[in-house]
C-alpha cells in the first residue's frame, strides 16, 4: 500500500512536471527572430528536445502533446498563432509535429543508454546526450521539412535552403546549450520523480 502511494505521488509529480515543460514550449514562442522564409528563429524547439531528454519519453512526449492541444484550442503559442490549420497548412506545421517526435526520440535514447540507478562516466554521458540531443534535432527538421515541402509545393531541395541552413548555427548552439541543461538537471529531475 505503502508502494502505491509512492507510484502516485511520482505520478503526481510526472505530471506537474510534464505541464510546467508545456509551459515553457508555450513560452518559448514569445522569443523568435523572423526570416523571410516564413520559418522565425525560436527557442521552442529547444524546450521540446529538453522536455524529452530531462523528463523521458513519455513525460517528454506528454508536454509536447499538452503544448500542440493548448495551440489547437486556440492560445498563440504557436509561434503567435492558433489553431489547428497552423500544422495543416502553415510552414511551421511540420515542426510542431516534429517536436512531438524528437522530445519522445531523444527521450528514448537516453532512457536506454543512461538508465536511472546506474553510474556513468562523464564522458559516457556527454556522448550519449549529445546524441540524444543530435537526433532530437533531426526528428525536428526532418518533419520541419517534409511538412514546409508540402505546404509551399516547393521539393525537399528547394526547401532546404529555406527551412534547415539558416537554422544550423543557431542550433548548434541550442544543441549545446541542451547537452549541458541535461547533464546538470537530468539527475535532479529524476531524484523529484524516482
Amino acid at each position: 500500500n505503502e508502494e502505491k502511494n509512492m507510484t502516485n505521488k511520482n505520478n503526481g509529480k510526472g505530471l506537474v512536471l510534464s505541464s510546467l515543460f508545456a509551459a515553457l514550449i508555450c513560452a518559448g514562442c514569445f522569443i523568435q527572430i523572423p526570416l523571410p522564409g516564413g520559418i522565425p528563429i525560436v527557442i521552442q524547439d529547444m524546450m521540446a528536445f529538453l522536455s524529452g531528454l530531462l523528463l523521458g519519453p513519455l513525460l517528454g512526449g506528454l508536454s509536447v502533446a499538452l503544448f500542440i492541444i493548448i495551440g489547437c484550442l486556440g492560445l498563440p503559442v504557436f509561434t503567435g498563432k492558433a489553431g489547428i490549420n497552423v500544422i495543416l497548412q502553415g510552414p511551421t506545421g511540420g515542426f510542431i509535429i516534429g517536436y512531438l517526435l524528437a522530445a519522445i526520440l531523444g527521450g528514448l535514447v537516453l532512457k536506454f543508454a543512461l538508465p536511472h540507478g546506474t553510474k556513468h562516466g562523464k564522458v559516457k554521458q556527454y556522448i550519449w546526450i549529445s546524441l540524444a540531443a543530435f537526433v532530437a534535432t533531426l526528428a525536428a527538421f526532418a518533419f520541419g521539412l517534409v511538412g514546409f515541402s508540402l505546404v509551399t509545393h516547393k521539393t525537399l531541395l528547394q526547401s532546404i535552403p529555406l527551412v534547415v541552413l539558416p537554422f544550423i548555427p543557431g542550433n548548434i548552439i541550442k544543441l549545446v546549450a541542451c547537452v549541458f541543461l541535461t547533464k546538470k538537471f537530468r539527475p535532479v529531475i529524476y531524484s523529484y520523480i524516482g
